[in-house]
Parts: C-alpha cells; structure tokens; sequence
C-alpha cells in the first residue's frame, strides 16, 4: 500500500480564492527600509511587533523640550476616486503622497505637529512594483511633513475589488501643547485672513473631473496648454511632474500641497504669544465652507476673490464641463489649498515667514462682526 505524502492537496486553499498570503508577506517584509527612511529619535524599533511603538514625551538627553500638558490630535482620511485616475494611468507614488497631505493637513489646523502615520491599502491581487510606488510615495510625504511612517496594513480582497482597482486610507496623529490648540474661539473682528496657494486641484472633486474628462472626449495623454500650471505656481510636495510640457494627466495627478513643514515652523516661531488664531484647510466643498469652520458666531470672514490668481487647470475644466461659478466654487480649491488666520498687528510678519518657507502666500480677507459667515468666498 502506497505510503501518503504531505504534498497532496485535496481541499481548496486560500490562494484558490484569490488570496497569496505568501506575496502579501513578501512584500510587507520588504517595506522596512522604506519607513526607517521616515524614522526619527522617538520610534521604538519593535521587530516583528504587532504595532508601531513612539515616544511621546522627550527625554532631555536626546531632546531640548517637553509637552508640559501635551493633547493627542488624530484624524484619518483617503484620497477618493484620484485613485481611478492613478490606476488607468498606471502613476501610484503620486497619491501615496496625497494620502499623507489629506491627513497632515488637517491636523496641523489644530496647531499640532504630526508625530506618526499609519496607512491602508486595500487591493484585488498583491501587485509588488504598484504597492511599491505607492509605499514610497507616502513615505516621501511622511518624510517631508517631519512624520514617521509607523505601521500599516495592505489587505488583499479579490471579492471585493476588482482588477486594477484599489482604495488607501491614512490615519495620523499628532500633539499640541493644550495652551497652544488652535480653535475658532481666538478669532476677532480685524484678523487677517491669509491663503496658501494649492498645487492645483489637491485631492478633492473627482468624480467631477472625471466626468468632464469623460464629457469632452479629454486625452489624458495630450498636452493641451491651457491647463498647464503657470511658472509661479509652488511645487514643493514632491510632484513627478515634468517642469515642461506635462501632459493633461499628469496635471491631474499633481499631488496635495504639504503644508506641515512650513506651518509648524511658524508655529513655533510664536512662543509667547497666540498671533494665529486661526486656520483651515480647503478641501472638499471649497473655500467657503471649509473656512466657516475657522470662526466664531460672532464674526464673519469676507473674502477678496480677485486678490489670488486661479490656477489654470480650473478654468480649463469648468470651460471642457459648462461647469457654473457657483458649483466650482463649491467642489474645488480654486488655487487657495490652506488659510491661516493672523492678528493684524502680526499679518505681514506672517506672510513674509511664510513666503520665506517657499509658500505663495495672498491677503484673501479679514475678519468681522457678523454671524458666523463667509461672505465673498
């Protein structure tokens, strides 16, 4: 009687399902030299861990300050349907650092410094050289916002998502002192209201670009010059995009503005006093809305909207979609990506520290009584 042998299989495996446990480890193994690039004094090495491990509080041997009264600030976010784009593009490492930028973003409004940053990337099949890119680009956003990248998960779903798709998530936290947290509360009548100019359209609205792309038969591989970003539009973030000549989609997939670096660094600038009383990120939903988060009841924003050049590629969509004022407005940026809000006495001291960061910076506004609007915007 032959003898049984270990190799046979007689049941259905979960590679049978779609699922290779073993490329998924593969290329998770793999990624430790990507994140040590983001890791900083605080990171606890914890080989083969379940979580990442981070210091909070500073040892005075290695740092030169404490949190005396240190809050936690974390927020999550993804990148939505630019990832439709990045696929049928084959581009990954671009929203990789849009990923980061929709996270940092916001918790920087609080007034926090991002401390570490965890990702999610769901997927149908393990595909090495995608998730590699993709890894690699939101690792270069880590790096460039003074964050590490601590953990993440890639969860493979074949049931779930079909060929070429995928869907990322980040989840960030960051700290700030309590005396220094950044609420609508300190605004007041008279404060000036600064815009950071975007690298374009960031990370939001597009279901609507695509669908104009789709409207006007647009080639994504076609230079077309009238939605090319101008020589003065701000690149810092780590764009791909070729300086010359970039195609319709490459403008496109021009990653999210990082705003971390030079934010922080203002923020520390002002150690005494509370001379930001405000900020907001444009996301989704535009200037207004995202700014009336910025403010009291009592006060209301009134916004300048010729004081800021809008970047081209927003003229060229709304003029390939029939798009209305008001729904632009609504849906995109429009060339202002983050607002800070100053006291008057400070604002130029503001502005020119931040130019000096390589921000393109605009008076947009200015704060007063009201009831909790924004009027122009």
């Amino acid at each position: 009687m032959p003898k049984a042998t270990t190799a046979a299989r007689s049941g259905l495996t979960y590679a049978d399902a779609g699922v290779d446990i073993h490329e998924k480890d593969s290329f998770t193994e793999s990624l430790s030299s990507v994140m040590k690039k983001t890791f900083g004094p605080r990171v606890i090495p914890n080989p083969g861990g379940f979580a990442g491990l981070f210091r909070l509080d500073y040892k005075k041997s290695l740092f030169s300050r404490n949190y005396k009264d240190p809050v936690l600030v974390a927020c999550a976010d993804g990148v939505g349907t630019k990832v439709k784009l990045a696929a049928e593009l084959g581009v990954y490492d671009t929203v990789g650092i849009d990923l980061v930028a929709m996270n940092v973003n916001d918790l920087i409004v609080q007034g926090a410094e991002p401390l570490f940053f965890l990702d999610y990337i769901a997927v149908p099949t393990v595909d090495k050289a995608m998730l590699g890119s993709l890894v690699r680009g939101i690792a270069e956003g880590c790096k460039k916002s003074g964050c590490a990248l601590l953990g993440g998960e890639t969860a493979n779903m074949p049931d779930v998502y079909a060929k070429g798709d995928f869907d990322l998530a980040g989840f960030c936290v960051g700290v700030v002192e309590l005396a220094r947290v950044v609420r609508p509360t300190r605004v007041r009548p008279g404060d000036v209201v600064l815009g950071l100019a975007s690298n374009g359209i960031h990370s939001n609205g597009y279901s609507l670009v695509r669908k104009v792309v789709a409207h006007a038969g647009l080639d994504l591989h076609r230079v077309y010059d009238d939605a090319l970003p101008s020589p003065a539009t701000p690149r810092r973030g780590g764009s791909k995009i070729k300086p010359s000549t970039p195609t319709l989609g490459e403008v496109l997939l021009t990653p999210t503005r990082l705003y971390p670096a030079p934010i922080v660094k203002l923020l520390r600038h002002y150690t005494v006093k509370n001379v930001i009383s405000g900020m907001a990120h444009i996301t989704g939903s535009g200037l207004a809305d995202n700014l009336v988060r910025s403010i009291p009841g009592d006060c209301d924003a009134v916004i300048d909207r010729s004081s800021w050049p809008v970047p081209p590629v927003f003229t060229f969509l709304q003029r390939m979609g029939q798009i209305d004022d008001a729904e632009m407005k609504q849906v995109f940026n429009m060339g202002i990506g983050y607002c800070v809000i100053a006291r008057p006495a400070f604002a130029a001291s503001v502005k020119e520290q931040l130019e000096r960061s390589g921000e393109a910076v605009y008076v947009i506004g200015q704060v007063v009584k009201g009831k909790g609007q924004v009027r122009g915007g």
